[in-house]
């Protein structure tokens, strides 16, 4: 069953799709920041919506009034989308974006995947960050994932070294669905210093543009993410100069980031797979606890506060 309703019937030139769905791991706001620098770079029209009723859980995600004295002038409701715009060489690019579905994964999945092989894409890229033990003292690097299809696209970006297991958003079911269908697909992620993942972190955003560029071939200005990164790093500097357990922390990391090298992920050296996992169910522990979920007591995770900023 078709989830999505068409709302240009443009012929597109092969083009790319970008996809950051909001909802799932996305430490420092690396992919929202990436995904909002792209939208505002130049104008894009709405090529087609997915079924929010069947998609999205109202309650969970709950529409926005606006009153004017007294009076409900309406309601803007969650929606998933499809944005059509350009690069800044012409090239066609596409964008899905909106909350992550919360029921109907297969439909979704195979309506996205119809809507690809419609417009010919050519290649699907999904952007995310997840916090990791990397300081911030050192340029943020991007780990890769991918259907074995796309396995030369890990490759080109960083190959993940040993296994892990961990709880999987949207996107994971996505890539192996496009994978079947061939196209070609990969994932970027930003390593983000684990102690700055609940602060925008414009370091990772700018990576990720950085690495979007450099395996679609599009043309995009990360400049203005760049400009932020270097404030926001000079804050963090601050922070951490004031706290000699911050200080050493950071040394630490630096060390073991510097002697493992070409391994993306430490995992083997810094940390093990259980440690990264461990981190990651920690973080979204912490990001449920900020919407209002039920969480488990007494496991926080420590780092800077974004009030500190």
């Amino acid at each position: 069953m078709t989830l999505y309703e068409r709302h240009l019937d443009r012929v597109l030139d092969k083009p790319v799709l970008v996809v950051a769905l909001e909802g799932w791991v996305d430490a420092g706001l690396g992919a929202d920041g990436a995904i909002s620098a792209l939208l505002s770079a130049g104008p894009t029209e709405l090529l087609a919506t997915f079924d929010g009723e069947s998609l999205i859980d109202q309650r969970a995600r709950r529409p926005v009034v606006h009153i004017a004295r007294g009076i409900n002038e309406g309601l803007t409701w969650p929606v998933i989308q499809m944005r059509l715009g350009q690069d800044l060489d012409g090239a066609d690019v596409c964008f899905l974006v909106g909350p992550e579905p919360d029921f109907r994964w297969p439909s979704f999945v195979s309506s996205v995947v119809g809507l690809c092989l419609e417009l010919r894409v050519r290649i699907v890229v999904g952007l995310g960050a997840f916090p990791a033990p990397a300081p911030h003292t050192r340029p943020v690097r991007l780990a890769a994932t991918a259907p074995p299809t796309s396995a030369d696209l890990v490759a080109e970006i960083g190959i993940v070294q040993g296994e892990i297991d961990v709880p999987s958003g949207v996107w994971g079911a996505l890539e192996l669905a496009l994978g079947e269908a061939d196209i070609a697909t990969v994932g970027l992620w930003a390593r983000v210093p684990h102690y700055v993942s609940g602060m925008a972190f414009p370091s990772a955003s700018a990576a990720l543009l950085d690495g979007l560029a450099s395996v679609t071939g599009l043309s995009v200005d990360a400049t203005p993410l760049h400009t932020a990164a270097d404030a926001s790093l000079r804050q963090v500097d601050d922070l951490i100069s004031k706290s000699t357990e911050h200080t050493a922390m950071v040394r630490q990391l630096e060390h073991s980031v510097d002697t493992a090298e070409g391994n993306p992920l430490d995992i083997g050296e810094l940390p093990t797979g259980d440690e990264l996992a461990a981190e990651l169910e920690r973080y979204l522990r912490d990001e449920r606890k900020e919407r209002g979920e039920p969480g488990e007591p007494g496991e926080d995770g420590e780092g800077i506060s974004p009030d500190e900023m």
